[in-house]
């Protein structure tokens, strides 16, 4: 199992502020994304950085994936989620193909609650489609040989 330590000091100060329930779920968030990386043909290594405040993981060395982004919901101490980028259509296909594993919050997030647990291999699934987006959308900006 992938336990990666922050590299970012950033980072490491937000999840410090995030509540208990939050802090050990978002983690949990934050080690599938490295689990999923390190397991995921063409991925490469993940970058973890602050992205509009939030924890987010992008892959700069080969240029496979979508930023992927984590954080608790503001007002709601229970509520956390994994946000994608909008533009891409990831969340209206997790939609598709995952109706009722999820809640959903537009096309860009993954929300969840503290007291549930996770469809860990639906969304594992779901975080490997991210971080290969580019490589099988065949984007100018995929992975560099």
């Amino acid at each position: 199992m992938v336990k990666a330590k922050f590299s970012d000091a950033a980072v490491a100060e937000v999840f410090t502020t995030y509540a208990p329930a939050q802090k050990k779920k978002l983690t949990e968030l934050r080690d599938i994304i490295y689990q999923v990386a390190a397991t995921t043909e063409g991925v490469g290594a993940i970058h973890e950085v602050l992205r509009w405040q939030q924890p987010s993981y992008l892959t700069p060395e080969t240029g496979s994936g979508s930023t992927v982004r984590i954080d608790a919901i503001k007002g709601q101490p229970h509520k956390y989620a994994m946000y994608f980028h909008c533009q891409t259509g990831l969340v209206d296909h997790f939609k598709q193909i995952y109706p009722k594993q999820f809640s959903y919050e537009g096309n860009r997030a993954l929300v969840f609650d503290v007291a549930d647990q996770l469809p860990e291999a639906e969304l594992r699934h779901c975080v490997s489609l991210a971080l290969t987006y580019h490589l099988r959308k065949g984007s100018k900006t995929k992975a560099r040989k």
